[in-house]
């Protein structure tokens, strides 16, 4: 399998670098073909502005939208854009590492995201009409792909707990996992939480690899989140809220995730 790693951290010797480099190996080792974009090496640029078109007149105004779909269709996007999009493309699963920082992704990562997902290649796809309202939330350019979360965190896990001052990890993450990664189509696995990167030694190092090496052997196995797939009856379109008879009992995020969700620690750690 293909396997890209994207990777958003300063410091190669690092936690996170350490935790990179193990799992490059980890998946080399059971013969997966893993690429890695490593975004601070390759000096990515972060903001997405009226430079990623390669051919727009200079006294244009900028519609980060529409520029963004001229581009993609016309083939006149950055180079480095079009790289990472082959790159998700020829991949079968695709693993986001990074520090959480300040409830999210480092601003290299987000910038990533928003300059790579253009429009017509990860939204602004498919059919918009009183019946569906495009190839989205379970649909879509990267559908059938497999992709999961690495983050570490400085707080403890108790921090992100059901009633942690942080408020639960599943929260935190969901405009992550359900916004981008299950929107342009990924099944998404559970995210590999690491807490309290202050205090570990090389004993808990070991235990983390011994875990991690775990979830990645079964990366093809792991059942997803079950998100709630947009198109196949459980919203109201082109509302595009959830029917009144669908877990009526709910609100917020977690009425977008299905019954069949067990409820399994999601960090992977034991």
């Amino acid at each position: 399998m293909h396997v890209l790693l994207v990777y958003a951290h300063p410091e190669p010797r690092s936690l996170n670098g350490s935790l990179r480099n193990f799992s490059v190996g980890r998946l080399e080792g059971a013969g997966h073909v893993v690429r890695v974009s490593d975004l601070y090496a390759m000096k990515w640029k972060a903001s997405l502005d009226a430079g990623d078109s390669t051919a727009r007149q200079a006294d244009a105004r900028f519609d980060p939208s529409l520029d963004s779909r001229r581009a993609f269709e016309s083939g006149l996007q950055s180079r480095d854009i079009a790289l990472e999009q082959d790159k998700l493309l020829w991949a079968d699963a695709l693993i986001l590492q990074f520090p959480l920082w300040w409830f999210s992704m480092p601003a290299i990562l987000k910038g990533w995201v928003e300059r790579v997902y253009a429009y017509g290649f990860a939204y602004g796809v498919g059919e918009h009409s009183d019946a569906r309202w495009g190839d989205r939330y379970g649909e879509g350019t990267l559908a059938g792909k497999r992709a999961m979360l690495v983050v570490t965190a400085g707080g403890w896990e108790s921090h992100y707990g059901p009633r942690g001052i942080n408020g639960p990890i599943d929260d935190v993450l969901f405009p992550i996992q359900h916004g981008i990664l299950y929107y342009p189509g990924f099944d998404v696995l559970p995210p590999f939480v690491i807490y309290r990167t202050s205090r570990i030694d090389e004993a808990r190092f070991s235990g983390i690899c011994d875990a991690l090496g775990r979830r990645l052997d079964d990366l093809w196995k792991t059942p997803p989140i079950p998100f709630r797939p947009q198109n196949a009856g459980a919203y109201e379109i082109p509302a595009l809220t959830l029917r009144p008879d669908v877990s009526p009992e709910q609100s917020g995020f977690a009425a977008h995730i299905g019954q069949e969700a067990t409820g399994a620690p999601v960090s992977g750690l034991p």
